[in-house]
């Protein structure tokens, strides 16, 4: 079993090493659907709330050396085949860390509480913030909703219209820059 808290220590620094802020990182499996696992890291630029491709491509480079100078070092970090992808949170970004529950209360949110939780499993509605470690959620359902924060399987914010007013736009540098292609096509 891959140590999640072990790959973070060493993600964690190379993250920070180019000014970035580990949202999440996560073992999932493979989309390519051949049995293997993916290690998903997302990060941000704290002065954006996002990534843009060369700062994944940036990060992912770090990360894969420090991996494999472990690796080559005899520490198994990931059993078995795995590819890595590095991204940014995206804009209905997952909420993990306490900040994340205090700077976007006001917006909703959708909890899945972790199985053997007490009362309903799953949460949607305004956050309101964290304290503590627990989360107040207005739930439509159960109303406001003191959830403890270490018993939470996931949580997210939902994509609404004012979260996307109150997000910061995308690096859209380079956007104006054209290629063409001065390439000639043969005729057929």
């Amino acid at each position: 079993m891959t140590d999640i808290a072990r790959l973070t220590d060493l993600i964690e620094p190379e993250a920070q090493a180019l000014g970035f802020e580990l949202v999440r990182v996560k073992m999932m499996p493979s989309e390519a659907g051949d049995g293997g696992q993916a290690l998903q890291i997302m990060a941000e630029n704290p002065a954006t709330g996002q990534l843009v491709i060369e700062q994944c491509a940036a990060l992912s480079r770090r990360v894969s050396d420090a991996i494999d100078a472990r690796e080559e070092d005899g520490e198994v970090l990931v059993e078995g085949a795995y590819h890595l992808e590095v991204s940014s949170p995206g804009i209905d970004r997952p909420l993990t860390r306490e900040k994340d529950f205090a700077n976007w209360a006001g917006h909703e949110a959708r909890i899945v509480m972790a199985k053997g939780y007490d009362g309903q499993r799953v949460y949607k509605g305004e956050l309101v913030g964290i304290e503590n470690g627990m989360v107040t959620i207005t739930d439509a359902k159960a109303g406001e909703s003191r959830l403890p924060q270490e018993q939470m399987h996931s949580a997210k914010l939902e994509l609404t219209d004012r979260l996307i007013a109150a997000t910061q736009p995308i690096d859209t540098a380079g956007v104006d820059e054209v290629l063409e292609d001065t390439e000639e096509k043969a005729d057929d």
